[in-house]
């Protein structure tokens, strides 16, 4: 009896706690990207008192970035633009925090994706342990690193930040996956379910 009993426990929990924890997660970051901006309007609902409504410092967010990008698709080709850029990009100091977030944001929703080729690597030559990472640069002679070196970024299980490392190519093997299955992967330490892109496209 206390084994059935336990186990209805174990499977309440898969059902309620990912389910809780989005929803906690979910509510704290709105909670969080609200208190950024001063749009929360408390409501007075009888026999409760006010109640503040979250949600509309995303919406503004949202709306404020869209505008931003619809004038940021002619903008990208100003002189105007492109002179504000380089001088951003050549200001000490500035330059380091500028040039890393338009590059990270770029590496995910801009035009040069790099997180898109999961690979298999070998640690090293005598042993078979290998690391699950993404091939961020293949060509890195211009930083005098000699050719048949590429740069791998190995996200962490159960976080989102990583390592970089530069390994031989010939370490590498590529993994027929999607690179969102494959970062999910990862992350979750390789509990989560994951499609082949044979699978995914057929």
């Amino acid at each position: 009896m206390m084994k059935k009993l336990f186990n209805y426990f174990l499977q309440g929990c898969l059902l309620i706690v990912p389910v809780a924890v989005t929803v906690y997660v979910l509510y704290v970051s709105i909670v969080w990207i609200d208190n950024l901006l001063p749009f929360n309007f408390p409501v007075k609902i009888p026999g409760i008192g006010e109640v503040d409504i979250h949600g509309l410092g995303i919406l503004a967010i949202f709306v404020l970035v869209s505008v931003f990008g619809y004038f940021a698709t002619s903008l990208v080709a100003n002189p105007a633009y492109i002179i504000f850029d380089k001088l951003l990009n050549r200001t000490p100091m500035v330059k380091i925090v500028y040039s890393s977030v338009k590059d990270l944001i770029e590496a995910f929703v801009g035009e040069k994706k790099r997180f898109t080729k999961p690979v298999l690597v070998k640690v090293n030559a005598d042993s078979d342990i290998q690391r699950i990472g993404f091939i961020t640069e293949d060509d890195l002679t211009n930083l005098g690193i000699p050719a048949g070196k590429i740069a791998v970024y190995f996200p962490f299980s159960y976080g989102f930040n990583g390592q970089l490392f530069i390994v031989p190519s010939g370490n590498v093997t590529p993994i027929n996956a999607s690179g969102t299955e494959m970062m999910k992967f990862i992350i979750s330490g390789g509990v989560t379910d994951i499609e082949s892109k044979q699978g995914a496209n057929g």
